[in-house]
């Protein structure tokens, strides 16, 4: 029996011509308060605040900080000004190594990559292929 996978899980429907429905909501309320301002304030105060929300909003819209809304930072701002913030340090005072220790400390390391052939480029090819850790 066949399933059918999803695909493109993370791209957002486009509702409103080439707007989600998050873009357009952001442009709506961004231009709405920009309309409050024109209607109920003088021309001195609603201009800037009318500059203010509409930049805001078509930001919302539109910008990307590291390929997320905008939202996700201005969330993250938020949540880390007004979280607690602890920092500890504690000093850790030096204890009395054994002698034992020390020699082992100033062993010589062994070799990691045993040594397979004498061209170069193979050795390090081969080291790659071991050491990948992805």
């Amino acid at each position: 029996m066949r399933f059918s996978v999803p695909q493109f899980i993370d791209v957002e429907d486009k509702i409103f011509g080439p707007l989600t429905f998050k873009q357009f909501v952001y442009l709506v309320g961004g231009g709405g308060m920009v309309f409050l301002c024109y209607k109920f304030l003088p021309w001195y105060l609603w201009i800037p605040l009318g500059l203010g929300f509409g930049g805001l909003g078509f930001a919302l819209a539109f910008v990307k900080v590291n390929e997320k809304p905008l939202i996700n930072t201005i969330e993250a701002m938020f949540n880390y000004g007004i979280n607690d913030k602890l920092y500890v340090w504690k000093k850790e005072h030096p204890t009395k190594k054994s002698q034992e220790q020390k020699n082992k400390e100033q062993e010589v390391p062994v070799q990691l990559l045993p040594r397979i052939s004498e061209s170069k480029l193979h050795d390090i090819a081969w080291g790659l292929d071991v050491l990948d850790k992805s």
